[in-house]
């Protein structure tokens, strides 16, 4: 493990969202986080992952639209 842990008032500041949210998360599970006693605290590597993984509208190109809609590879025959 590197660095320390992280408060939830740490975390609320990274994701700019208030510590109430914050615990509402860790409460349902969506978050990942680390219990020790009646302490909740945070890896900054999960978090920064859990991030990405919730991340929408990536830059990457779609594969399948040049692929065609079934995936099969796209059509080379020539015109004539």
């Amino acid at each position: 493990m590197t660095g320390r842990l992280l408060t939830a008032d740490d975390v609320a500041g990274m994701l700019g969202m208030g510590t109430d949210w914050i615990y509402a998360q860790v409460r349902a599970g969506r978050i990942p986080h680390v219990k020790l006693g009646r302490c909740v605290r945070f890896r900054a590597e999960s978090i920064e992952q859990w991030v990405r993984d919730h991340e929408r509208g990536t830059t990457m190109p779609d594969v399948r639209k040049r692929r065609g809609a079934a995936g099969s590879a796209p059509d080379t025959a020539q015109e004539a």
